[in-house]
């Protein structure tokens, strides 16, 4: 792609929409809200991507497919930076992703519950997070329990609901 055709930032973002988280595919990467920046440096485009927390397995697919996507779509100069700091948080998931979530079948994090950076903050939190109120993606009922804090991948947690009695993941709040 030459300088003259460089597609612009808002088409750039209209393209990561459509790029999914690869282990919870019913959302983007947008509506995760991991994808922090997207910036023209000279000729080359910068994606700047904050992980859901250091450690996720599935850094490394999300940026090949960050690229994948783009180079296809001829960028050819690309360059992905990894921010860490502010460390992502469920808030920044997306209403719209939010409601993806629950449509799949995960409950999605519980407004207000996300890790405020404080140490204390975050231990009164986890100390209190089993008082959760978890509605059922399915039925809506609040009669849930938790089953186990990890579940189908390390960001959720299973939770089973006493009134339909099915299984669903929890997208835990990080």
């Amino acid at each position: 792609m030459n300088s003259t055709a460089k597609p612009d930032v808002d088409q750039v973002w209209r393209w990561l929409s459509e790029v999914p988280d690869p282990e919870i595919p019913v959302i983007s990467l947008t509506d995760l809200g991991i994808v922090r920046d997207v910036e023209w440096q000279d000729d080359t485009l910068v994606v700047t991507v904050t992980p859901t927390y250091s450690g996720c397995p599935a850094t490394t697919i999300i940026n090949l497919d960050i690229e994948t996507a783009l180079r296809a779509r001829g960028v050819e100069k690309l360059r992905l930076d990894r921010r860490l700091s502010p460390p992502w948080t469920t808030d920044w998931l997306t209403s719209e992703g939010r409601e993806k979530l629950r449509a799949y079948g995960i409950a999605p994090p519980v407004d207000g519950t996300a890790a405020d950076g404080r140490l204390l903050g975050r231990i009164s939190r986890l100390a209190g997070g089993s008082n959760l109120v978890i509605a059922c993606p399915r039925c809506n009922s609040t009669a849930t329990e938790k089953i186990s804090q990890f579940g189908s991948t390390p960001c959720k947690a299973s939770y089973r609901c006493k009134d339909c009695l099915e299984p669903f993941d929890y997208f835990k709040c990080i």
